[in-house]
């Protein structure tokens, strides 16, 4: 991996993650304790980390006090030497939002969290980014601020996802199961779209979750519909 890689290798770890470890500074009698715990998470276009958490949750009361917050984003499962794999700590504020495209995409990558998104306690939060800091193996470590980690913008499709990822999932289920079964080798049935963003594709089925990339980001929204046809095809070609 160059240097000219690595910021595309963050948004593509903190993309294709749906939780991470939420470090929070908790207000305490002698000062504030570092204090992390589990959460899930969606990534919005412009890689802004969306939470949906409890304000009877202890991280909740930290934030209160303190916006600061730290993510890792672990990247490594599966691997036999756990710190040869990748992984990536972003470093920002976190901030209550009532924005509904940003619970819309929460939602859409978490749907059991619909039975309780709208309980009284529950909020949710947008974490801008400052800075994050990529280790990706020995001796493969560097800070990358926030303007250089900068997505691909596509404009137009950040307010079309909803009804392209409804579209998919409802009307080509059949080509969703493609992408997952021919282009990442995955197994099992009833994968779902639950995002498109410039650089790609997210999928869950169940519990598990993964990401398809596409060969160069979208330039606009209005490419996305020629980019799921040309997968399909790719798809059928590798069968």
């Amino acid at each position: 991996m160059t240097q000219d890689d690595m910021p595309r290798s963050v948004r593509d770890l903190l993309r294709g993650l749906d939780r991470a470890a939420l470090a929070s500074a908790l207000p305490g009698e002698t000062g504030a304790w570092p204090y992390a715990s589990l959460v899930l998470v969606a990534v919005d276009h412009d890689l802004s980390p969306i939470l949906l958490l409890s304000d009877l949750a202890e991280h909740t009361k930290a934030i209160k006090a303190d916006d600061r917050v730290s993510l890792l984003f672990d990247g490594t499962g599966g691997l036999e030497q756990p710190l040869t794999g990748p992984r990536v700590t972003v470093l920002g504020r976190a901030e209550r939002t009532t924005d509904e495209r940003s619970k819309a995409r929460f939602l859409t990558r978490h749907p059991d969290a619909a039975m309780y998104a709208g309980f009284k306690d529950f909020h949710f939060y947008r974490v801008t980014v400052e800075r994050t800091h990529l280790v990706s193996g020995f001796g493969k470590i560097r800070w990358i601020d926030r303007a250089e980690l900068a997505s691909p913008e596509a404009p137009g499709l950040a307010n079309a996802e909803t009804g392209i990822v409804t579209h998919m999932n409802e009307d080509h289920s059949d080509a969703i199961q493609l992408y997952a079964s021919k282009l990442l080798g995955l197994s099992g049935q009833d994968w779902r779209m639950t995002g498109i963003d410039p650089e790609g594709i997210d999928l869950r089925q169940g519990g598990q979750v993964a990401r398809l990339a596409f060969d160069a980001p979208l330039a606009a929204g209005g490419e996305a519909r020629k980019v799921l046809v040309a997968l399909v095809a790719k798809a059928r070609a590798a069968a």
